[in-house]
């Protein structure tokens, strides 16, 4: 890594955070519905389990869109220069 784009933000370190974040929700939400299914709510857990990580997911994404489009403008910016 470039310290110099580190230090100036130029190099964003947010989406390697939004990938454990990710991860992290998987886990949680596993773990809970796991929680639920033998605390007896079965159909509240089993919906966490399927549900719960897709929300994480599409969650996650529109977070890595934003940063996406940050680097496309930045781009386009690079290629206007010359």
């Amino acid at each position: 890594m470039n310290w110099g784009e580190f230090i100036t933000f130029r190099k964003m370190i947010t989406p390697i955070f939004i990938q454990v974040i990710f991860w992290v929700g998987v886990a949680v939400c596993v773990v809970m519905g796991l929680g639920s299914l033998l605390g007896g709510r079965g159909l509240y857990g089993l919906g966490l389990i399927i549900l719960g990580p897709l929300a994480v997911r599409v969650e996650c994404e529109l977070l890595i869109l934003l940063f996406r489009i940050h680097d496309a403008v930045q781009d386009i910016r690079a290629a206007k220069r010359g």
